[in-house]
């Protein structure tokens, strides 16, 4: 099979021919149809992040397929079945966490296209537990963002605890932002979109957003407290200045929810603000199996809409570089 593999973390990925895995007990093997292009693949692929991947490995934890093969064991899908591999690749199913509903603060999990080989090619295999049944009727090309860019926006969303009527501020749309907003609309939400591409704003337009805030040209605390505030603001630009303007922006009793992991780690909090005006700082981690079977229930019934572009899996180099360039309105899609 063909498979796009991270060598090292200063090198360009490469094209790779690898032997067709085997599933072991518990495991099912997927023959990936499509493969969304998220930017902690790049992290990954750059060894960013305090915690590396250790190469050779696979990226991509946004894969959808069909399960070719089942290992021993395996009660929960069959061969036939479309599955999406998402994120949180393996939990213990033990832990406080996990017994909770929270599988994905288990302090011993396993990431897909990190610490397991991800989608990024052919085939893959993956827990049959983890991995999530995508309804009949589902593009494969439009499940595959869902998996990740979707359900961790969702799940922001949820976190945040959006209540109708409230004005929500999304920073950053692109292939996060603009199901975030999708969302946060659907829980009845005022939306305001900020962004410092032209492109992506007229997205946001058409997808609903109530304001358009230009960073680029405006000041977006200025713009943005001009209209009062927001009751919530979701950080999907991983830049600390892009956090502190988010900050910035929110009315009293506002709740920040980081999303994005900027490479710098740290962001001045101005305390006597956050403290005076009862802000609620959240940090919210991609959602959970439970979590994805409801964003593709929302998407099999026609509430959301993903916006993306197919690439040629041989075509990862420069699909990142364009990531990297803010050349891609939305989410870039691999398929093989």
């Amino acid at each position: 099979m063909r498979a796009t593999v991270v060598t090292a973390f200063d090198q360009p990925l490469e094209v790779q021919e690898r032997p067709v895995p085997e599933p072991g007990p518990g495991e099912v093997l997927v023959r990936i149809e499509a493969s969304g292009l998220c930017h902690t693949d790049i992290h990954a692929a750059r060894g960013d992040w305090p915690v590396k991947p250790t190469p050779p490995f696979v990226p991509g934890h946004e894969g959808v397929g069909i399960v070719e093969r089942v290992g021993p064991g395996v009660t929960e899908h069959a061969v036939g079945d479309r599955v999406a591999i998402p994120w949180l690749g393996w939990a213990c199913g033990t832990c406080d966490y996990c017994v909770s509903g929270w599988e994905t603060l288990c302090e011993s999990q396993r990431n897909t296209g990190y610490a397991i080989d991800g989608g990024h090619a052919e085939y893959a295999v993956a827990a049959a537990r983890y991995v999530v049944r995508v309804p009949d009727g589902v593009d494969p090309v439009e499940a595959a963002p869902l998996t990740c860019a979707g359900v961790t926006t969702y799940k922001a969303v949820k976190v945040a605890a959006v209540r109708p009527g409230e004005r929500v501020a999304i920073f950053g749309i692109g292939g996060l932002g603009h199901l975030a907003q999708q969302y946060a609309q659907l829980f009845g939400g005022e939306t305001v979109a900020v962004d410092v591409t032209a492109e992506k704003l007229e997205l946001a337009r058409s997808l609903g957003a109530t304001h358009l805030v230009d960073a680029a040209t405006t000041d977006p605390v200025e713009e943005i407290t001009g209209l009062g505030g927001v009751d919530v603001a979701i950080v999907l630009a991983a830049s600390p200045r892009v956090i502190a303007q988010a900050h910035a922006c929110l009315r009293r009793g506002g709740r920040l929810v980081l999303v994005s992991l900027p490479k710098e780690n740290t962001v001045p909090l101005p305390v006597f603000e956050t403290v005076l005006k009862g802000i609620t700082v959240l940090g919210s981690i991609v959602g959970t199996r439970a979590d994805l079977a409801e964003v593709f229930r929302l998407h099999a019934a026609g509430r959301t809409r993903v916006v993306h572009e197919v690439r040629k899996l041989d075509e990862i180099n420069d699909a990142i570089a364009d990531v990297l360039a803010s050349r891609v309105t939305a989410r870039l899609v691999l398929q093989p």
